[in-house]
């Protein structure tokens, strides 16, 4: 696998707070709500905006608890669950994510299909990890900053499920940022990791989205603010992934973990 580019270096980070880039993301908004898209739906958009489309296989990996669900849930939009429900069988959530590349300055629409699967129906069901592996594009590793033992899973996790995949993307989340002061993980051991591992870790927080003004519906331009950075980081790491797999753009080295 292709050494992490450096974060920015691929993506205009906050094209998407630019004129340019709200007047794109009004293709997966309606009214202020963020569009629900199936798996053969794909956002309208207008003649004057006809961008190409790189759809992706994401499967997000991580203890039961962490937050798998709830952060493929506030990726999409969608309602985060109040109490931990164990998922049962594979759940998948498309994801829309206009970014502008640095270099051509074109703009991409990039398409994410995650992939959701509970420990239990991993472990019960051999089938169904192979299902989730099979054509993938990245690995998303979920941690909780509140469950050292998700933190501590991670190396284990790394090595059972993208141990044999080395051309695949690998990204860390740590969820539940919000709740920092009570962290079970503290910052040298994310340091650690991190030299270690070589790998993007990034962080999210566990709080309710933001709502409109009827108090129930939620902001879907706030939420994507929420959430820009993820998206901005997996897209970046998958272009830079098939560009030194098309052989535009030169492989460096890569020290292996040690």
């Amino acid at each position: 696998m292709a050494k992490p580019p450096a974060p920015g270096s691929v993506i205009v980070p906050d094209w998407h707070e630019s004129a340019e880039g709200k007047e794109c993301l009004t293709c997966i908004l309606r009214r202020n709500r963020r569009r629900v898209f199936g798996l053969l739906e794909r956002p309208a958009l207008p003649p004057t905006m006809a961008i190409d489309t790189a759809s992706y296989k994401i499967f997000v990996s991580g203890k039961s608890g962490v937050g798998k669900t709830a952060l493929v849930a506030k990726l999409a939009g969608l309602e985060v669950p109040v109490a931990h429900h164990e998922t049962t069988g594979i759940q998948t959530t498309v994801v829309f994510w206009p970014a502008k590349l640095q270099v051509s300055e074109r703009v991409v629409m990039f398409r994410f299909e995650f992939w959701d699967c509970g420990e239990s129906a991993l472990r019960k069901f051999d089938h169904m990890l192979p299902a989730c592996q099979e054509k993938a594009d990245a690995f998303l590793f979920l941690f909780s900053f509140t469950d050292r033992a998700s933190f501590e899973d991670l190396p284990g996790q790394l090595t059972r499920i993208a141990g044999e995949a080395p051309g695949v993307v690998r990204m860390v989340v740590g969820s539940k940022f919000d709740q920092y002061m009570h962290t079970d993980v503290p910052e040298r051991d994310l340091t650690a990791f991190r030299q270690a591992w070589e790998l993007p870790l990034l962080r999210v927080k566990s709080v309710p989205g933001r709502r409109l003004a009827d108090g129930r519906t939620l902001d879907g331009r706030a939420g994507l603010a929420d959430i820009a950075h993820v998206l901005n980081a997996l897209a970046e790491q998958l272009w830079h992934q098939d560009q030194v797999a098309a052989g535009l753009i030169p492989s460096p080295t890569e020290n292996a973990p040690g």
